[in-house]
């Protein structure tokens, strides 16, 4: 039980929390919500002990916190910061086992009961990295690698883990006979044909497609949709190649786009759902051949810090798609705005007659296969800034086609 009398603090002469009185019971979930400055995190930090209140009590379970040992409340109370930094140096199982330093005596190493609680949190929550920890996977289980070269070194080393660990394994490559699929118990091909270019795109478009396929294929197996659904969504696929056609033709805009923003030393990309994997994406290819700093971001997490980094003339490029999320990103997109961003927006949906800079519209698809359409502008801006800038776009310094060491 956490319970709070009277409590109040100040920054200075500005009061953040006026006797706040506060009782959670045991089992509770409490939202504390308020616009930003009104003392939520305030009132997380005076609980935590991280700030002293300036008056009032503190108690939990009972006991005033400023009774109890550092330890003590520890043990009873855990505090997931918005922004965490973690010391560098620890692996994620070492730093999870510091936590279990309040429950033991003395300067005594981990216990056998400490390893087991440690390893149940790294299973229970999955936040370490794949290749790194004992992944939670059986023969049961079936793990899909994706490489367009079939070498890359981290992918074969997270196949091979798989399969000591008895799962089932599939590759999906663009390469005959490359590694992976010699070493994959299943192998599906997605003959992009050779792609020159360091940068991938079609081999990458490619891959997208042949997931949304296997996708297809599995949900057809458990009929988590309906036969009417699937087939629509078969028909969208194939008629996938008329509609990229239409946005290739629409390449004059972002060919003007591109040459009043190559000048730009850092551009960021916004979106929601599966236009924030898009985001990723278009921000990687800006990166590769165009040498331009910038940074993806789920449009949801702007006012999380990013936009902070939002000034007069920086570039913002979002991607809207999803009709249920559109006025959300359009928020996001007018907060830029409103701070001088230059904009770009990739959309297939109809947008409210306001000042967003340049609009590239795409045809409207299934929004499961809509990155496919929506890459492409994204592939072409840093092409056209590329050669804006004098590039070599197919061989970009510092990269090779395939990662074949870690």
């Amino acid at each position: 039980m956490i319970e709070l009398k009277n409590v109040c603090y100040a920054y200075g002469n500005e009061i953040a929390l006026r006797y706040i009185n506060l009782n959670i019971q045991k089992g509770e979930s409490v939202i504390i919500q308020g616009p930003n400055g009104c003392g939520k995190s305030t009132i997380l930090k005076t609980i935590a002990r991280i700030l002293k209140a300036k008056s009032g009590d503190i108690y939990i379970n009972s006991k005033n916190i400023n009774e109890q040992s550092s330890k003590e409340i520890a043990r009873n109370m855990a505090v997931l910061p918005q922004s965490p930094q973690a010391p560098g140096g620890l692996t994620v199982e070492e730093l999870i086992a510091y936590g279990r330093f309040p429950h033991q005596s003395g300067f005594k190493n981990n216990k056998q009961e400490d390893k087991e609680i440690v390893d149940w949190a790294l299973k229970a929550t999955g936040i370490s990295e794949f290749r790194y920890r004992n992944p939670i996977i059986d023969e049961k289980t079936l793990c899909i690698f994706v490489s367009q070269s079939g070498e890359t070194a981290d992918t074969l080393a997270a196949l091979r883990l798989s399969k000591s660990h008895g799962a089932r394994t599939l590759a999906i490559s663009n390469v005959i006979g490359s590694t992976i699929t010699r070493e994959a118990d299943y192998t599906i091909y997605t003959h992009a044909g050779p792609e020159i270019a360091v940068a991938s795109t079609k081999a990458y478009t490619s891959q997208v497609c042949l997931i949304a396929m296997l996708g297809i294929y599995f949900a057809e197996l458990l009929g988590s949709y309906s036969k009417d659904e699937l087939e629509k969504l078969k028909a969208d696929i194939l008629d996938l190649p008329s509609k990229i056609e239409a946005v290739l033709d629409n390449s004059k805009e972002i060919k003007t786009f591109a040459s009043k923003v190559y000048t730009q030393k850092d551009m960021f990309f916004l979106g929601r759902g599966t236009d924030y994997n898009v985001a990723l994406e278009g921000s990687l290819k800006l990166k590769e051949i165009s040498y331009i700093h910038s940074e993806a971001y789920a449009a949801g997490e702007l006012k999380h810090g990013p936009i902070a980094l939002i000034e007069n003339g920086v570039t913002v490029i979002g991607i809207i798609t999803n009709k249920e999320l559109v006025e959300k990103t359009i928020s996001n997109m007018q907060e830029v705005i409103t701070r001088g961003a230059k904009t770009l927006i990739i959309t297939n949906q109809i947008l409210p007659n306001n000042n967003f800079g340049y609009v590239i519209n795409i045809p409207e698809t299934n929004e499961l296969i809509s990155p496919i359409l929506s890459v492409i502008p994204l592939q072409l801006l840093s092409y056209y800034i590329s050669k804006n800038k004098g590039l070599d776009v197919d061989k970009p310094r510092n990269l090779a086609k395939s990662v074949t060491v870690e």
